[in-house]
């Protein structure tokens, strides 16, 4: 997710039924550490150890508005909302960010911001409105600068006030920033809070059509998939759309994954709806219909068709139309987290390089980066390989490290931009983090710094020896730390993390 965009190309792409990663979060956005945080493992299980009930829970923000400021000449607003929570000093503190809605006045967002709802702490929302330029094609979201784009409106509460409502959902009347005197009517924004029960449950989805009705005139429809879920309180909330397909009638899209999290259980009814894009954003109705998870298994294993209909105007019925709608794909899968791969039999491996390049100053005087002081004060190298390597080191077994330098002139006397550590010619591994602190602390001894700076000998060879764990059917993820002078002005010290998946 994330890759929202303001032009039509970003309005024809999914959203929201995207592959996640390993327990990745649902939905658009979502940055911004502290508060907005997951559960704190450790006090969770210190109150249900006691037998008393936690005092947080992890929440979703859906949110939709209505009769917004139209700031376009030509066309309608592309509204975006961005969720902040004010901290304590009044700073505020981004949540996360929806994905843009083209050409509408009335956006319903099915990008969910998530944050944790504490029992204990007044938490102040705030959330503000933009019509996001369109000249601003392929941009993400994310990396909008929201200083270019048009005020539509903000409005704040607590979040207290959203979760004690018996549907959840509050309507707020959208004022300019700071509640500045000016224009009045901009328009409401609702927000809908549900709890985010955590499930491992996923299901692998992949739609097709056929017949469906042509809107177009000059050409076939350019169709896509909505599809929403039915709340308690009869409305209906988005949980994600398909791509467009151009021009076709009987459209194939790509599989979408969906969590238990965004449909409920596999009896709660989802309402699919199929539309024919167009860029105004007023995208035609060609049908709808309302199948369960459940339901949309059993037209997989039975290969049969769902017939779309069409509310009939003026009248209560619905018009059963010829377009069907096919599963072509169903499978049900578990999502599993990163202590589930763990304790599965991955490990994470270390792998070290220290920058030995001259920039360092002479190890001999104490301005040098490189500086082993009497006192037993770590220098920057030996901090950096203590704080990474000690939290890296129980997820390795035999907790033997790879361990390199470069950029310096070693025990033959050329410059090597890949060397071991530890002085041998043959093995390059030593016997944990400590070990990695005796061969630096001796190559400091025995090799001279030179240069320059070169990163490549020393990734390849980590990609090499990480490449080596297959033939023995390891699974492991392989971590390389370059520690490497950051500029020769400041003498700081910078960290590149690399990471090699094999297994």
């Amino acid at each position: 997710m994330g890759g929202c965009f303001s032009d039509v190309k970003g309005g024809q792409q999914a959203v929201g039924g995207t592959r996640q990663g390993p327990m990745g979060g649902v939905g658009v956005g979502g940055g911004g550490g502290g508060n907005n945080g997951g559960p704190n493992d450790a006090v969770d299980h210190f109150f249900r150890a006691r037998g008393q009930p936690v005092l947080f829970s992890q929440i979703e923000l859906s949110l939709s508005a209505s009769k917004l400021r139209d700031r376009d000449v030509m066309s309608k607003s592309d509204p975006m909302a961005v969720v902040y929570l004010r901290k304590r000093d009044g700073m505020l503190e981004e949540l996360g960010r929806t994905e843009v809605i083209l050409n509408s006045l009335d956006p319903t967002w099915i990008g969910k911001i998530s944050l944790a709802y504490h029992f204990e702490t007044i938490q102040h929302l705030v959330f503000h409105i933009y019509d996001v330029d369109t000249k601003y094609h392929n941009v993400p979201v994310k990396t909008l600068k929201l200083s270019d784009q048009d005020f539509l409106g903000e409005a704040s509460c607590v979040l207290s006030e959203i979760v004690t409502k018996k549907s959840r959902s509050l309507t707020l009347s959208l004022h300019n920033k700071n509640s500045q005197l000016g224009l009045r009517n901009l328009g409401t924004l609702t927000i809908h809070a549900e709890e985010f029960v955590a499930s491992r449950t996923a299901v692998e989805i992949r739609f097709f059509c056929s017949h469906l009705e042509n809107k177009d005139m000059f050409s076939k429809s350019d169709p896509f998939l909505r599809i929403s879920r039915v709340v308690e309180s009869g409305g209906t909330l988005p949980i994600c759309k398909t791509e467009v397909i151009n021009n076709d009638l009987n459209p194939i899209w790509r599989p979408l994954c969906l969590s238990m999290q965004q449909f409920g259980s596999k009896e709660d009814p989802l309402v699919i709806e199929c539309f024919d894009f167009n860029t105004s954003g007023n995208h035609a109705l060609i049908g709808k219909l309302q199948k369960s998870m459940a339901d949309l298994e059993k037209l997989h294993k039975e290969r049969n068709g769902a017939n779309f209909t069409l509310p009939v105007s003026h009248h209560s019925h619905e018009k059963v139309l010829k377009s069907q709608l096919f599963v072509d794909q169903f499978c049900e899968k578990q999502l599993y987290s990163f202590l589930d791969y763990i304790s599965s039999g991955f490990e994470l491996n270390f792998m070290v390089a220290v920058d030995f390049t001259a920039s360092n100053g002479n190890p001999r005087n104490p301005d040098s980066l490189h500086y082993i002081d009497p006192s037993g004060r770590y220098n920057s190298y030996q901090q950096a390989i203590m704080e990474v390597g000690e939290v890296i080191q129980f997820y390795d077994s035999d907790r033997r490290f790879s361990a390199w330098g470069f950029g310096g002139r070693t025990y033959g006397g050329t410059v090597s931009h890949c060397f071991n550590l530890n002085g041998s010619p043959d093995g390059y591994e030593v016997e944990g983090v400590e070990g990695i602190m005796t061969a630096y602390a001796g190559a400091l001894h025995n090799v001279a710094l030179a240069g320059p700076t070169l990163f490549g000998p020393v990734i390849n060879r980590a990609a090499q020896t990480a490449g080596q764990s297959l033939s023995y059917n390891n699974s492991k993820y392989h971590i390389l730390l370059i520690i490497t002078v950051k500029c020769e002005e400041t003498s700081n010290l910078s960290w590149i993390l690399y990471v090699f998946l094999c297994g």
